[in-house]
């Protein structure tokens, strides 16, 4: 049975005249009847009953009539919803990043994406970049903003660097100054600090433990264990400094100051990451080309 089989059969049900129901379709009328007697043997049933200015449906005909009518339908309802996706209508787009990325680059751009295209869901997952690479990886992201280089080799995907991104030293304004006091703080200076400190897996954690132990100390935690707002919170209250995104530092508002660290400073490099074998969706292409132009 084919679709075209059934537009035609409605279309002589409906006018109930083989040349009428042909002009219809944009048919020729013996091809039209050729099609109705093919669908009538595969069917193993007269569908219409033929006399002289007369066509009526068989018993078998009225059973088919409905049927037929709603799989056009459904077929027209899929076809626009197909259409509706690729004009960027409706559809959705499922982006991985980190909390300090979800904080500092991705309001402003996800704005101007749903200004764009306010049919589009947008599902956010947050992690760290190791938990992002997997979730991609297993088909449950289309895009992720990872921190470079990835914590484990991950040939399957596809990176492309966004940004180069400074770190700074938030503390509260009511603490001394981190450091000498003065206009940027050596990492050898966090080793008189007590850190506010992330969760184990974040890309922040490891980056600042790292380079701590690189100028030969281990750093003291007065705080361990949380996300991105719970340490600014903890920083605003006085219990220590904390190492973030400069973006981060910026959108954080009042109750905190930013001293930025001295040459060579900390950095940290964002890159956005999609599976290499499958193309992410029309949606999320477009919400790619919006990140890499921002």
């Amino acid at each position: 049975m084919q679709f075209q089989q059934l537009q035609y059969f409605v279309a002589v049900a409906e006018t109930r005249h083989f040349t009428r129901a042909a002009e219809l379709v944009h048919v020729a009328q013996p091809s039209l009847s050729q099609q109705i007697r093919a669908l009538e043997r595969e069917l193993g049933a007269d569908l219409f009953l033929r006399a002289r200015g007369n066509i009526t449906l068989t018993d078998a005909g009225e059973a088919l009539l409905p049927l037929a009518r709603r799989i056009l339908a459904d077929t027209d309802t899929a076809r626009h919803e197909v259409q509706e996706l690729v004009q960027l209508r409706r559809g959705r787009v499922r982006l991985g990043a980190t909390p300090s990325l979800c904080t500092g680059l991705l309001p402003d751009v996800l704005r101007a994406f749903h200004d764009r295209y306010p049919g589009i869901r947008l599902l956010i997952e947050e992690g760290g970049s190791h938990d992002l690479v997997r979730e991609l990886a297993r088909g449950a992201l289309d895009l992720a903003l990872v921190v470079l280089p990835l914590p484990t080799p991950a040939p399957a995907l596809t990176t492309v660097e966004l940004l180069r991104e400074d770190l700074v030293v938030v503390s509260s304004p009511e603490a001394p100054v981190p450091g000498r006091g003065g206009r940027a703080v050596e990492i050898p200076d966090l080793e008189g600090e007590r850190l506010v400190m992330f969760r184990h897996g974040y890309d922040l954690r490891e980056l600042t433990v790292a380079a701590c132990r690189s100028a030969g100390f281990e750093p003291d935690f007065a705080v361990e264990g949380g996300e991105m707002d719970a340490v600014l919170g903890f920083v605003r209250a006085g219990l220590g400094v904390a190492v973030v995104p400069r973006m981060v530092a910026a959108r954080a508002g009042r109750g905190l100051r930013v001293t930025p660290l001295a040459r060579p400073g900390l950095h940290r490099t964002i890159a956005l990451a999609h599976r290499s074998d499958v193309a992410p969706p029309r949606a999320a292409r477009e919400l790619q080309r919006m990140l890499l132009e921002r």
